[in-house]
């Protein structure tokens, strides 16, 4: 389907058919992974403009970056090749050009890299999660546009107000245009939680990022019910992506209700305004 041409009856009769990629000074882009780091940026920069509220430096969070970036498109594609699994040799797993990336293994992969990383810099992970809670939605958000160029991630058969037609070779099939859903949901999830950062004041480090495990957890349970390209487990009907979000946002919510009955615990910043406010320590040598 990458060539085919996209419409939306809710629209009107228009069709669009955009070209994969473009070619700028002799070489060739694909628009998939400019949209791709266009998410990024915009999400580096509200973090970076956030990060100090929560007690985490621009350098701290630049660090973390660093590392936790490729770590996480490592990651996607690790995901993707176990749960794929059809490759005639290791290079073939290692061809990410070619496409195959799984959100989840980068997430997950992000995530044990802040921890790695904060545990070296002896800083909270759980309140620079919080902070790049905001750029995973955004990023998210943002980067489903790449699979809409190329006519990828989307679900079953449909009539829904709301559907995408797909055009090929004079044939118009009707789809649920998944990625779009899980661009709104995480658009609206963003939306919320910077009104929430706004609006109250956190009880807990952490609290955000569960947040965020829990509104996308339980977007994606649903999304990834209609979609037609999942990954399954082994030889089972059991969709991978699917059963994790089921049982992340079931974790993330237990776990917040928990921790928000016991009530308010000191966040790191606050811990680090205290140090700041208490000067260096004497020096005892």
């Amino acid at each position: 389907m990458s060539g085919a041409a996209i419409s939306f009856p809710l629209l009107g009769d228009w069709s669009v058919c955009p070209a994969n990629s473009f070619t700028l000074f002799g070489h060739t882009f694909y628009w998939y992974g400019v949209i791709i780091a266009c998410g990024f940026l915009l999400a580096v920069a509200y973090c970076s403009r956030r990060c100090e509220g929560f007690g985490i430096s621009q350098d701290d969070l630049t660090d973390n970056l660093l590392f936790a970036v490729p770590l996480g498109v490592i990651g996607a594609r690790i995901y993707y090749v176990i749960f794929f699994g059809h490759y005639d040799s290791f290079w073939d797993m290692c061809k990410i050009w070619e496409g195959g990336l799984a959100i989840y293994g980068g997430v997950i992969a992000a995530v044990l890299t802040v921890f790695a990383v904060c545990r070296v810099k002896r800083i909270s992970p759980l309140a620079l999660l919080d902070t790049v809670s905001f750029g995973f939605l955004i990023g998210q958000s943002v980067g489903r546009w790449g699979n809409f160029i190329n006519r990828e991630a989307y679900g079953a058969e449909t009539d829904i107000f709301c559907r995408m037609g797909l055009t090929l070779d004079g044939e118009t099939i009707f789809v649920h245009p998944t990625f779009l859903y899980e661009s709104v949901w995480n658009l609206l999830g963003f939306i919320g939680l910077h009104i929430l950062s706004k609006k109250t004041k956190r009880r807990f480090d952490g609290q955000y990022f569960l947040t965020y495990v829990a509104w996308y957890g339980l977007g994606r349970v649903w999304i990834e019910g209609l979609r037609t390209d999942s990954l399954y487990l082994g030889g089972t009907g059991i969709r991978v992506s699917q059963l994790l979000a089921g049982a992340t946002f079931v974790l993330a919510v237990a776990v917040l209700a928990v921790l928000l009955r016991r009530g308010p615990r000191k966040l790191w910043v606050e811990k680090q305004a205290e140090r700041d406010a208490a000067g260096p320590e004497p020096d005892r040598t």
